[in-house]
């Protein structure tokens, strides 16, 4: 199976997966079964983030607006930094805009820019296990198998070691380099 078909079967899981783990860390429903609308606000990915590591965003803007949002986001994305993501392992915040309204944006925009969001969620499940503050629910990242290809994942956590289809990492790990 071609590297983007796979992509697409395996996006399903790890939009689960990631709904899952937010849940389950921020103990906070979605409160919408969309997944870009359920975090577009940032309140989520915040509440998230201070959960791995409380304190880490003292404030946490939760007016109804637009911009409240975006503040909200660009303050998740550098504590993500600071916490050890690379900008490459990171989102851009306009990828959780509502693009739906737009008649000339395309479907696979839009896919494209929530894997971005997926893929940020793998890269912090995969800090937070290896964060000595943390021990709250881990990420399972067999569901990411499918979006980030079974290639990279192979390589990224040959040394890793499955229970339960979760990876149990300790900070020394290789797997957190």
């Amino acid at each position: 199976m071609e590297w983007r078909e796979q992509s697409a079967v395996g996006c399903d899981e790890a939009y689960l997966e990631a709904q899952r783990w937010i849940e389950a860390v921020t103990k906070k429903n979605f409160g919408s079964s969309d997944f870009r609308s359920a975090l577009e606000n940032g309140v989520l990915l915040c509440d998230l983030i201070n959960k791995i590591r409380p304190g880490i965003i003292k404030r946490v803007n939760r007016l109804p607006t637009p911009i409240a949002g975006l503040d909200n986001l660009n303050v998740f994305l550098r504590a993500c930094g600071k916490l050890g993501l690379k900008d490459a392992q990171l989102f851009h915040p306009g990828d959780l805009q509502d693009l739906s309204t737009r008649v000339t944006v395309k479907h696979q925009e839009t896919d494209r820019r929530l894997k971005n969001v997926l893929i940020t969620v793998f890269w912090l499940g995969r800090r937070a296990q290896g964060d000595t503050f943390y021990d709250g629910p881990y990420l399972n990242f067999k569901a990411f198998e499918g979006l980030l290809g079974t290639a990279l994942y192979k390589v990224n956590f040959s040394k890793c070691r499955f229970i339960n289809a979760s990876c149990t990492l300790s900070p020394a790990d290789p797997c957190l380099s």
